[in-house]
C-alpha cells in the first residue's frame, strides 16, 4: 500500500501548507474527476454545491484551458459571477490554481489561505506535490487499494 501511503502523506502536507484548504480533481474525464479531495470548510462547500458554482468558477475555467499555475488575483477578469469575493467571505482570500495535462489526463487543483499570498517556494512545493499525485501510477493499484483510495477521497474531504 506504499502508493496510498504516499498519497496520504501528500494530502497531509497540503493540509499543513494550505490554511484554508484545497480542492484537487484528479484525472478528470470530460468534467468528472476520478478522485476528488477537498478540505475547504463545510459551509463553503455547501454554498458552492447548492449554487452550482463549479460551472462558473474562474479557477475551474482557467484550469480547463491552461496548464501551470495562476494566482487567484490574476483571475479576477474572468470571474464574471463574483465567486472569488464570495469565497473570500469563507476564508479563501488568497490562492492559486494548478493544472496539468499529462498522459491524456487532466488534473485541476486549487489551494487557499486566509492570511497572505502563497510564497514562490510554497507554490513550487505545492505544484510538485500536485504533479506527483497526478502521476501516481493509480492504474497499478489493486481493487482493494482502489477501494481504499476512494475511501481516502471521502476521509480527506472535510465535513
Amino acid at each position: 500500500m506504499k502508493n496510498n501511503t504516499n498519497i496520504t502523506d501528500s494530502l497531509t502536507q497540503l493540509d499543513e501548507l494550505c490554511s484554508s484548504g484545497y480542492a484537487i480533481a484528479l484525472h478528470i474525464s470530460f468534467t468528472t474527476p476520478r478522485f476528488l479531495f477537498q478540505s475547504y470548510s463545510k459551509d463553503w462547500m455547501e454554498v458552492y454545491s447548492q449554487e452550482g458554482l463549479v460551472l462558473k468558477d474562474p479557477t475551474v475555467l482557467w484550469g480547463f484551458s491552461n496548464t501551470g499555475f495562476a494566482n487567484w488575483s490574476d483571475l479576477k477578469d474572468i470571474d464574471d459571477s463574483g465567486i472569488l469575493p464570495m469565497a473570500a467571505k469563507f476564508g479563501l482570500k488568497y490562492g492559486f490554481t494548478y493544472s496539468t495535462d499529462q498522459n491524456s489526463s487532466k488534473t485541476i487543483a486549487s489551494f487557499a489561505r486566509s492570511d497572505r499570498e502563497f510564497s514562490d517556494s510554497e507554490v513550487a512545493e505545492i505544484s510538485e506535490i500536485s504533479l506527483n499525485l497526478h502521476t501516481a501510477n493509480i492504474e497499478e493499484f489493486s481493487a482493494a487499494d482502489m477501494g481504499q483510495l476512494k475511501a481516502m477521497s471521502v476521509q480527506f474531504t472535510r465535513g
